[in-house]
């Protein structure tokens, strides 16, 4: 029987973690306890059959098995103990009695050559008997495991915003402006879903709620004469120098008799004449009621019975783009919806503007898009052409309208300087109303897909 002092001495190179001192004064009173064990052998593993205890080589046939002990007493310990399985059981009642609980046993992989390195397999429940480590069930996820993830993942952010604070203050500004992005982009779609489920509740308050397609024609002049025999005569309408020609006062009323054909041609179709009082010399009158006046006087070209009861004014527009977004405006203020199709009226050498650049600016699919073109007076086709090329090119520049020359323009057809209500009754619409830019406006739209 190996003394206390040479088990002692041999405990302080066998112990893999913990503090030798505190675990040798423990094994002093151990040692004392256990006289009646016959092959019991605390020590360190040598070589493959050799154990070494107190300074004395015993050898060994067979192969010996080798287990580590952890056990608690106030403090986790480790100790590499060899013994024979037979004395187990006697060994572990010991343990328990004066060390602490024996929290569990494991056996080791590897004999190895000495106390600096060995390997164990997965930590389990070993049968003593069998000499087998026996499978348990995974445990279940703690309830505190995900503040653990969260605890690791703070202290993670802290570790390195003390090492690369600058770093680490510019990714936190940039997944903050994200998620602002992200809620304002949520928060603008929700807007709209709920006013989309008001205007559902409140259908019945909408006169024109059945109609779905748009059909507009933008005005180009202001109609004078107190007489309603000479909407073909240029004398009868207000007209710039630039459109002092023969024959233009009668492309008027053209547009005027083909924006009420598209509409006949479409039950679902609501026909708006768009244009503001633009003139100051023509008086308050608008565009838009001056066709009125003439689509009236010409008895609807045959169909009014048919269109003249979906006949409406769009009052405020000052240019071709407001033309378009104040009329989508104007029909769902009507309808309680925004248009399905829209049909645009003009001449056909503005259909480029419109189909590519104001279409465009509001972002409206272009399968549902289409412009019905007139042609100008065969008088004014060069002098028209030029002025179309200037400005398209200032809405290449600025589709908005909102600078420069196009803005300075649009507050001179403002005489009378009315207050545009517009963006009430299309609340959806409203950051486009407020958008200034050379890109596309990049907010949600009803019709966006």
């Amino acid at each position: 029987m190996p003394s206390a002092t040479e088990v002692a001495g041999v405990a302080k190179g066998a112990i893999v973690r913990g503090q030798a001192a505190f675990y040798t004064e423990r094994l002093h009173s151990f040692v004392n306890s256990f006289s009646h064990l016959r092959s019991f052998v605390g020590g360190v593993v040598l070589r493959r059959q050799s154990v070494f205890t107190g300074g004395r080589l015993l050898g060994r046939s067979g192969l010996r098995r080798r287990f580590l002990f952890e056990f608690s007493s106030g403090q986790t310990h480790y100790l590499w103990i060899s013994t024979e399985s037979e004395n187990l059981s006697s060994f572990c009642d010991i343990l328990d009695l004066h060390l602490g609980v024996l929290r569990e046993i494991v056996l080791l992989s590897e004999f190895g050559s000495g106390p600096k390195s060995f390997q164990v397999y997965r930590r389990g429940d070993f049968d003593l008997e069998s000499g087998t480590i026996k499978r348990t069930r995974k445990p279940k996820n703690s309830p505190l495991h995900p503040f653990k993830m969260i605890k690791s993942i703070g202290n993670r952010i802290q570790y390195y915003s003390k090492l690369h604070p600058i770093m680490v203050f510019f990714i936190s500004l940039s997944v903050g402006v994200t998620i602002l992005m992200v809620l304002s982009l949520y928060e603008s779609q929700f807007r709209m879903m709920s006013n989309y489920k008001k205007s559902d509740k409140g259908s019945d308050t909408y006169p024109f709620a059945k109609f779905r397609n748009l059909v507009m024609v933008a005005g180009h002049s202001v109609y004078t004469s107190s007489s309603c025999e000479k909407v073909d005569k240029e004398n009868a309408w207000f007209l710039e120098s630039y459109q002092k020609h023969p024959g233009q006062a009668a492309t008027f009323v053209t547009h005027i008799q083909e924006g009420i054909e598209v509409a006949a041609r479409d039950d679902e179709a609501l026909l708006l004449f768009s244009g503001g009082e633009t003139r100051k010399d023509a008086g308050p009158r608008s565009e838009a009621q001056s066709y009125w006046i003439v689509a009236e006087s010409k008895g609807w070209f045959g169909k009014k019975e048919i269109v003249r009861l979906r006949a409406l004014t769009e009052e405020y527009a000052r240019d071709s783009f407001e033309n378009l977004l104040f009329s989508v405006c104007r029909f769902r203020e009507l309808t309680g919806t925004y248009p399905h199709n829209i049909t645009v009226v003009g001449y056909d050498f503005k259909e480029e503007r419109f189909v590519h650049l104001h279409r465009s600016a509001i972002r409206f699919p272009d399968t549902r898009f289409f412009y019905s073109g007139t042609p100008s007076s065969s008088t004014s086709r060069e002098a028209a052409l030029k002025g179309e090329a200037l400005v398209r090119t200032q809405f290449q520049d600025d589709p908005y309208g909102c600078l420069g020359s196009l803005r300075r323009k649009k507050l001179g057809r403002d005489p009378f300087h009315r207050s545009i209500p517009y963006p009430n009754g299309c609340p959806e619409l409203e950051g486009l109303f407020k958008y200034c830019g050379v890109a596309p406006f990049p907010g949600s739209l009803p019709w966006a897909v």
